[in-house]
């Protein structure tokens, strides 16, 4: 086959193997190819096989710059999330980018640490690079965010967090309701005087505790004197230390809810080494099911989120979005599950 002068003046400008190169090696127009190598059903599948073939051959790699000029839009699905060392987003991300992948996306990841600024400058940062899409944690942002992501005109899915507003797309599950089912969880085992240890203080942890005092105050037992709040990041060590200062409350708790699971499995190690009953003396529950709450001694009754099933369904409705369609639906609760164990 003669070879396109164009196209090799292009390679050695750039030494980049490029689109033209491709569909000269595979005998197909560059749209083909295009169209082939971001998996359009449109595209005959012998033809498909023939312009892999080619790009494997010719080692090529697409360019997303160009693509991004071209269509206004990259490849690529800006995610903000709070944190990467807390599982609960590993598990979001892994499922977000099972389903993003094979649809042509890649998932690029910005980290607040529950800063708005933050935030902020990743938005800003994302936005200049064109992603096709946006993924973000809950609505509570800074009024420059918003602004910033209401008019960039990306195609937006908040999660963690079902929001029931116009224009708004929604993946996860209500954090209030989640709080509540604790709360009457304990009430149901007997237990008066439960109080609510809280951490890092975001908008879900919050929202928890509004579900907390929500069903005590049902039941005519609210006694805001046992709401224990920290700003500091959840952790084992903060758990520990949490069960300590509740334990010198008089009159005495006789349950504790804990709004993350490495707080709940830190008082429990503490409740061992100071040979208190759980649950005979205090009851205790966390929340996310996170890994290990399992094996804990005794085992830590909590909430488990379905963080898999939220990313997978955050990502099919954004791919929807990105098509140009509308979701069926603007706001899906997945649910949530107390899951009953030794603690309580």
């Amino acid at each position: 086959m003669n070879s396109d002068p164009r196209a090799s003046a292009r390679r050695r400008a750039t030494g980049r193997v490029t689109l033209a190169d491709v569909a000269q090696a595979a005998g197909v127009s560059p749209i083909t190819v295009s169209r082939a190598l971001r998996g359009e059903r449109a595209v005959d599948p012998e033809l498909v096989e023939r312009v892999r073939a080619a790009a494997t051959r010719l080692g090529y790699v697409p360019d997303p710059a160009a693509r991004a000029l071209a269509s206004q839009r990259g490849t690529h699905v800006a995610v903000l999330i709070p944190l990467l060392s807390n599982t609960l987003f590993v598990d979001l991300i892994e499922a977000l980018q099972h389903t993003l992948r094979p649809a042509g996306y890649q998932a690029l990841i910005g980290i607040t640490h529950y800063n708005p600024s933050e935030e902020e400058q990743l938005l800003r940062e994302q936005l200049m690079h064109r992603p096709a899409g946006l993924i973000v944690t809950g609505r509570s942002h800074s009024p420059a965010a918003q602004a910033l992501i209401d008019a960039s005109g990306v195609p937006c899915v908040h999660v963690m967090e079902t929001i029931d507003a116009p224009g708004v797309h929604s993946v996860g599950f209500s954090q209030k309701a989640a709080g509540a089912a604790v709360v009457r969880h304990l009430i149901e085992r007997g237990r008066r005087r439960i109080a609510f240890a809280g951490a890092q203080l975001d908008a879900r942890t919050l929202q928890r505790l509004e579900g907390w005092r929500e069903a005590l105050g049902e039941a005519g037992l609210h006694d805001a004197r046992l709401e224990w709040l920290n700003p500091a990041p959840s952790s084992m060590a903060l758990g520990a230390r949490l069960l300590e200062q509740i334990l010198a409350m008089k009159p005495a708790v006789d349950a504790i809810f804990f709004c993350n699971d490495d707080l709940a499995q830190g008082a429990l190690l503490a409740a061992q080494r100071l040979r208190l009953a759980v649950p005979k003396r205090l009851a205790i529950v966390g929340f996310n099911d996170l890994t290990g709450s399992d094996q804990m001694v005794p085992a830590l009754t909590t909430v488990r989120t379905p963080r898999g099933e939220i990313g997978q369904r955050a990502a099919q409705m954004l791919l929807t979005l990105m098509r140009g369609g509308t979701p069926p639906e603007r706001c899906v609760d997945v649910g949530f599950e107390l899951v009953v164990r030794e603690s309580s």
